[in-house]
């Protein structure tokens, strides 16, 4: 009896707490996720001088539920030439893997469910892994739209990654740690919001955000998914459930982005002041803030912001922001270092 009382006090119990945790969080992740995809519909809205969503419950609030209803209702389709299996994997691995990334974000000081020193690595890891998703679904697919959709997709993402890499690698340096509470907390001072690494790393902010959009896919950079092109990218053959995963692989990616750059650049979840009466509001309220806001961002660059042609999203990661991305990291390393000897 003893024996099994301490498997359980060593590994039982935490595994458990693991488990609930990860629940919590993807419940919490998917509800604030459906109403920013009804968020994104509203802003578009307005910007164009409609109403948007606006039947389905109070000021349309529960849109996003019965999309979720509708695409779960309908009879998935599975072309006759495709590998059934690869075309069903797919979507699953596209969503689940945006979902683990968020098992490594604090929204709040302990508040984390695998809070690894190399939290950031991990990130970079399964946001490079989410191409095979797309590339899967391209390819079992068994239709030449479907496939140059997914190798637009997968180009496009590992061009911007390597930018993104070395963007994150400035941050790094300044805060001194892998790990993404650790960087959080090398932003607390007393300056606040102006301490925060968004204003020192202007550059670096502008650039990730940019990033940040050509990586998810989205407009001005949404490139496998023209319509005017390439019908609707590599999931032009997916209806129903399947396509509802991709659909909530690519917008959880979004979240994490969102709630990536909250961390690395706008404090997480520190309050802008720290004084009275900022500190009464809950770290999570905070970072939930500032979440929103970096989304309003990504929002309001599909509504106004025209489509890139292909080589021209090419030319801005390669001869661009690769550049420039590397030059920020020898300029940040070189003022940390004359700075110290300079001390």
């Amino acid at each position: 009896m003893a024996d099994w009382s301490t498997l359980w006090a060593q590994y039982g119990f935490p595994v458990f707490i693991i488990i609930i945790q990860s629940v919590a969080l993807l419940v919490a992740v998917l509800i604030v996720l459906a109403y920013l995809l009804y968020a994104d519909r509203k802003i578009w809205a307005a910007v164009q001088m409609r109403r948007g969503p606006n039947v389905v419950g109070a000021f349309g609030l529960l849109q996003s539920f019965a999309d979720f209803l509708k695409f779960v209702f309908k009879e998935p389709v599975v072309p006759a030439g495709a590998d059934k299996a690869v075309f069903l994997l797919a979507p699953l691995v596209s969503s689940v893997l945006a979902l683990s990334a968020w098992a490594v974000i604090p929204v709040n000081e302990n508040w984390v469910v695998a809070d690894l020193n190399v939290g950031i690595l991990f990130l970079l890891a399964i946001s490079s892994l989410e191409v095979y998703g797309v590339i899967m679904g391209g390819w079992a697919s068994n239709s030449k739209y479907a496939f140059l959709g997914a190798l637009r997709s997968a180009a496009q993402m590992v061009s911007y990654e390597v930018s993104m890499g070395f963007i994150v690698v400035t941050v790094l340096l300044v805060a001194g740690s892998l790990n993404l509470s650790a960087i959080v907390e090398a932003q607390r001072g007393p300056w606040g919001a102006l301490g925060w690494y968004w204003l020192p790393l202007l550059p670096a902010f502008v650039l990730f955000f940019i990033s940040a959009l050509a990586e998810t896919n989205r407009p001005p950079f949404d490139l496998p998914e023209a319509e005017s092109e390439l019908v609707a990218g590599f999931m032009v053959e997916y209806s129903s459930t399947p396509y509802l995963l991709f659909m909530l692989g690519e917008y959880v990616a979004i979240t994490v982005m969102c709630a990536l750059m909250t961390v690395l650049f706008l404090g997480g979840w520190l309050p802008p002041v720290e004084m009275a009466p900022f500190t009464w509001v809950p770290g999570p309220i905070w970072f939930l803030l500032k979440l929103c806001f970096v989304f309003f961002l990504f929002a309001m660059v599909k509504a106004i912001v025209p489509r890139y042609r292909y080589d021209q999203l090419m030319r801005l990661g390669w001869k661009v922001f690769l550049p420039l991305s590397l030059a920020l990291v020898v300029v940040v390393a070189s003022v940390l270092h004359f700075g110290k000897l300079a001390g």
